[in-house]
C-alpha cells in the first residue's frame, strides 16, 4: 500500500511541477523583450542627453537581457535527455550560466566605474529631466520583471540570478532618477558619475554571492542549504540500515541534487533492501535530493574501498 502511495504523491509532485516550467519560461520571455526595447530607449536617450548614468545603466540592462538569454538556454537545456556522451544530459550548464551571469556583471561594473572616473574629472552637461524620465520608465520595467521571478526564486540559482539583477536594476534606475532631478535643479553635473559608482558598488554586493553560490556547485560542493548531518541521520532512519559511510551530495544543475552512499545493511535486512532503497529515496526527495544511488555493504562483511581501510 505505502509503494502505492509513494508513486501516487510522485506522480502529483511531477503535475505540480510541470506548470511552474510554463510560466517560468514565460516569465524569461517576457523579461528578454522589455528590456532589450528599454536598452534601445535608454542608449538613445543617453547619447542625446550625455548622461552616464544611463549609458551605464543601458550597458547594464544588455547585460541583463545576456544574463537572461542564458538563463533561458540553460533552462532549456536541462530538458534535454541525457545521451551516451552525456549520461546526465546538459544539466551542468545551468552551473555553468549561472558562474558566467556574475562574471559579466563583473566586468559590466569595472566598466562603470572607470567611466565614472573619467567623468569625474571632466564632468559633461547632462539635460537632467530626460535622464529622470527615462530612468523613470526604467523603474516600472525592472520592478515589473523583477516580479516575474519573486516566486522562483529560491528554486533555481540562475532564476535568482536573473532576480537580482532585476531587482538591483530598478533601485539603479531610482538612483538615476534622483540623479537627474539633481541636475535638472542645481545643475551639478558631477552628481552623474557619483551616481554611477553607487550604482557598481550595488551591483558588486549582489554580485559576489552569485559568484560565490555557482562556483561552490561547479566545484561539485555541498549546495549552500544542504545540511549533510541531517542527511545522514534521515538515511540512518532507513530499517535494517546500521552506518552510512561514503556519502557524497553534488548538484548536477541549479535546480537538482544528487546523492551517493554505501550502506551498511544488518544481515537480517538483506532481503529487504528494495524496499529500504524505496523508503530512503522517499526521505531524500523531501530534502530536495532526486537522485540517488545507493550501495549496500552488509554488517557482518568489512567495505573495501580505500576510505574504509
Amino acid at each position: 500500500m505505502s509503494g502505492h502511495d509513494h508513486s501516487h504523491a510522485h506522480g502529483h509532485h511531477h503535475h505540480d511541477h510541470a506548470p511552474k516550467l510554463d510560466h517560468l519560461n514565460t516569465a524569461f520571455i517576457i523579461g528578454i523583450i522589455l528590456n532589450s526595447a528599454f536598452v534601445v530607449i535608454e542608449a538613445v536617450a543617453g547619447f542625446i542627453t550625455h548622461s552616464l548614468s544611463l549609458l551605464t545603466d543601458a550597458g547594464h540592462n544588455l547585460s541583463d537581457v545576456a544574463s537572461l538569454a542564458l538563463a533561458l538556454l540553460a533552462f532549456k537545456l536541462t530538458k534535454v535527455s541525457a545521451n551516451s556522451q552525456y549520461t546526465y544530459g546538459y544539466k551542468r550548464s545551468t552551473i555553468i550560466v549561472s558562474f558566467f551571469n556574475a562574471l559579466i556583471l563583473f566586468v559590466a561594473v569595472g566598466f562603470i566605474i572607470y567611466e565614472a572616473i573619467m567623468r569625474f574629472m571632466n564632468p559633461e552637461i547632462v539635460s537632467g529631466g530626460t535622464m529622470a524620465w527615462v530612468a523613470f520608465i526604467g523603474i516600472g520595467i525592472n520592478a515589473f520583471t523583477a516580479w516575474l521571478f519573486v516566486k522562483d526564486k529560491d528554486t533555481d540559482l540562475n532564476v535568482k540570478g536573473a532576480y537580482l539583477h532585476m531587482a538591483v536594476d530598478a533601485i539603479v534606475s531610482f538612483g538615476v532618477v534622483v540623479s537627474g532631478l539633481i541636475i535638472y535643479f542645481t545643475k551639478i553635473y558631477w552628481i552623474d558619475s557619483v551616481v554611477s559608482i553607487i550604482i557598481a558598488v550595488v551591483i558588486l554586493r549582489g554580485t559576489w554571492s552569485l559568484l560565490k553560490d555557482s562556483l561552490r556547485l561547479e566545484m561539485d560542493g555541498v549546495p549552500k542549504e544542504m545540511d549533510l548531518e541531517k542527511i545522514k541521520t534521515e538515511l540512518m532512519k532507513g530499517k535494517g540500515v546500521v552506518d552510512v559511510h561514503h556519502m557524497h551530495v553534488w548538484a548536477l544543475s541549479t535546480t537538482e541534487n544528487a546523492l551517493t552512499a554505501h550502506l551498511v545493511i544488518s544481515p537480517d535486512s538483506i532481503s529487504e533492501f528494495d524496499s529500504i532503497k524505496h523508503d530512503l529515496r522517499h526521505r531524500l526527495e523531501h530534502l530536495e535530493i532526486s537522485h540517488a544511488t545507493f550501495e549496500p555493504e552488509f554488517s557482518d562483511k568489512k567495505c573495501e574501498q580505500p576510505e574504509c581501510l
